[in-house]
């Protein structure tokens, strides 16, 4: 072996080996609210300017610390320096007693107290809802069922709605998937299983291809070590799915496709996304594999929304929001449209 692969293969081993050491959202922040697991965080800033507040929401599989993922690509840091009052909800991590945790634990409990304690920390009479992914579904159902909610503005990030075709529909939707098996044998699904498997969905790309162009970054000297570990460290922790809601989750949108049939319930109420009134920002990914921009569109063709608009961005599920491009292409467009919106006078 020469010096130079020899180098490469030290630095390249270096850069694994301390990935999990790597500093992740950093941005300082302050515990408004708890609930169970539930923490309700508002960032800190000096340069608040529009009296409308923003909500984040991620989704049950993944830690929200993607909005904040590092200095310099933070979407939390970007809209701070717009001058936004920032809150995000997390999740935090199911166990056990989360077992009996569902959707409809989420979408009318959980999200509306966040909701109130944003509103009584910031004085605010309306905030900004935006949400990512499974964020995205469940701010959704939440707004359908009340749609006099005290939000003014709507941004769906990448959402599943009609799952027709899709990935995941062949791959839950079926018998080897024993729901009934799982849900007598486990409290919650495993955050490392769901890790796997949605790797599974691109096993070259996600098994091989990662480490090789790490390497050869590493060898060519071009490797950004920084950017390299904060997003494989977020890939890397995955929260437990409590087992009521994972089934609800596969049942109602991937085996049923509630949502795009019009026939999503949550406590015998129906969730009709036609009555959602606010503003709204549709925003999908042209290479999206977890929620197809087809698949995402047909929510259009229900929408009754007079002020609703589409944002289609270059980019794959995560890598829309959280890429190297994100910070100069989709955040600035998601402001120019926010911007004028969370103003004490709603735009004419």
């Amino acid at each position: 072996m020469d010096e130079t692969m020899h180098s490469a293969l030290w630095n390249y081993t270096h850069i694994q080996l301390t990935t999990a050491d790597t500093p992740i959202g950093v941005s300082s922040k302050d515990v408004v609210w708890t609930y169970r697991k539930t923490t309700l965080f508002r960032y800190r800033s000096t340069q608040r300017k529009h009296p409308v507040p923003i909500l984040l929401t991620f989704a049950l599989i993944n830690r929200p610390d993607i909005f904040d993922l590092r200095p310099g690509n933070s979407f939390v840091e970007f809209l701070l320096e717009e001058g936004y009052d920032v809150f995000l909800v997390d999740w935090g991590y199911a166990d056990e007693e989360d077992a009996d945790t569902g959707l409809d634990d989420y979408v009318m409990e959980y999200i509306p107290r966040a909701i109130r304690e944003v509103r009584r920390a910031s004085g605010a009479r309306e905030i900004s809802l935006i949400g990512w992914c499974i964020g995205a579904a469940l701010t959704g159902m939440y707004l359908a069922l009340n749609p006099d909610a005290p939000v003014r503005n709507w941004v769906p990030l990448t959402m599943p709605y009609d799952v027709t075709g899709s990935t995941y529909e062949t791959l839950l939707n079926t018998e080897a998937l024993d729901l009934d098996w799982l849900e007598d044998r486990a409290s919650y699904l495993p955050g490392v299983y769901v890790d796997t498997v949605n790797k599974m969905l691109k096993p070259v790309p996600n098994f091989l291809g990662t480490p090789w162009r790490l390497y050869t970054s590493v060898e060519d000297g071009t490797a950004d070590k920084t950017a390299y570990q904060s997003m494989a460290k977020w890939v890397a922790d995955n929260p437990n799915f409590p087992m009521r809601a994972f089934r609800q989750w596969v049942t109602w949108m991937y085996r049923e496709n509630r949502l795009a049939r019009g026939r999503m319930r949550l406590r015998g109420r129906k969730v009709d996304l036609a009555k959602i009134q606010q503003s709204i920002l549709v925003v999908t990914a042209s290479k999206d594999h977890i929620a197809p921009r087809d698949g995402t569109l047909p929510v259009f063709d229900v929408l009754t929304s007079p002020d609703t608009e589409h944002l289609d961005g270059v980019g794959g599920h995560i890598g829309l929001m959280a890429g190297s491009r994100a910070r100069g292409t989709i955040w600035p467009r998601i402001n120019d449209w926010l911007e004028p919106r969370s103003q004490h006078d709603r735009p004419e």
